[in-house]
């Protein structure tokens, strides 16, 4: 081929190739830009969430901002891992949301407090430091100027579920979120529902969706129930939907199918525990203040993945949140 030849292939090739990839739409799951963000909050005992004292560690945790494609201020989910810590089923959700035009924060409450996990010893952090850090991303996410703050909504998983489910309480808002702004509706996943704490049923003027499976023996439906018929009394807009099929962890896909048994993770399903005064937490059937080595702790839950469920969730999901966030 002549120098000639060759000049011509090449502009060619400059008129070819963008053809070939305006062929290719890009997946709407790519973030348009993605964002990691510092947020100071705190590493306490439950006693000093409880008591409102800020008497605990200072600590950094991280929330990756995925910004969906879309102009202006969008609306985000904030997403809350587990026990497990940040797992794969908080990136499938966060990618779903992304397809519909919705960002999402997706936290990790355990590197920058030195976890990776406490499955197997949950007496390594205080259950509701993560309630903190999901009011600490609000701080962030309320100034964003990509971020419409009317439209956040909490979304969280196991311990992270139980975080979204107890996040929604006047009294916790009103002693620790500081951001001027609220959630504007609460999905929790299989949380554990086993305390009772002063004023639960006082909760903001928020939906809240709960989702688990009845073969859950992590974090027994049956006790969220209970939750949900005093929440109804007492006139919230509270909902639950259960999978007949589904174990713990049904979301996640790289989860053992069928469920497999867990057996170092620590379980407080056979567990009633009360919150008392000054904050402190009780064991309802020995009257002492409840710690994970006492005998209704147990351990051997089963974790697995339930496509059928999942995609059920799925679709229950992106529903609710087209009309929460008034998406058309």
């Amino acid at each position: 081929m002549n120098h000639l030849h060759q000049f011509v292939a090449i502009v060619l090739s400059l008129f070819v190739l963008p053809s070939a990839w305006a062929d290719e739409i890009p997946s709407k799951q790519i973030a348009a830009r993605t964002e990691l963000h510092q947020i100071q909050s705190f590493t306490l005992s439950d006693q000093e969430f409880l008591k409102g004292s800020a008497a605990g560690k200072q600590v950094t945790v991280t929330g990756q901002l995925r910004i969906a494609q879309g102009i202006g201020r969008l609306p985000v989910v904030v997403l809350q891992h587990g026990s497990s810590g940040y797992a794969a089923n908080v990136d499938v959700w966060s990618r779903e949301f992304n397809e519909m035009g919705i960002s999402t924060f997706a936290l990790d409450s355990f590197t920058g407090r030195g976890l990776t996990e406490v499955n197997s010893n949950q007496a390594l952090l205080g259950r509701l430091n993560l309630i903190l850090d999901d009011y600490r991303a609000l701080d962030i996410l309320a100034i964003h100027p990509r971020v419409d703050s009317s439209r956040i909504v909490l979304m969280g998983f196991s311990r992270g579920g139980q975080a979204a489910l107890y996040a929604s309480l006047k009294r916790f808002n009103r002693v620790w979120n500081r951001s001027g702004v609220k959630y504007a509706a609460y999905i929790p996943f299989y949380p554990d529902c086993m305390t009772t704490f002063i004023s639960d049923t006082d909760v903001e003027s928020r939906p809240i969706r709960i989702f688990g499976g009845t073969l859950d023996d992590y974090n027994p439906i049956a006790t969220c129930k209970a939750y949900v018929e005093r929440l109804q009394v007492a006139g919230r807009d509270v909902g639950l939907t259960e999978y007949p099929n589904a174990s713990h962890a049904f979301d996640n896909p790289l989860g053992a199918q069928p469920a497999a048994v867990s057996p170092t993770f620590e379980s407080a399903r056979n567990c009633k525990v009360r919150e008392e005064a000054d904050g402190l937490l009780i064991n309802v059937e020995t009257k002492q203040p409840f710690t994970y080595k006492d005998t209704c702790v147990e351990h051997g839950p089963h974790l697995g993945y339930d496509p059928n469920a999942t995609q059920a969730a799925k679709t229950t999901v992106k529903a609710f949140l087209r009309t929460v966030f008034k998406l058309d």
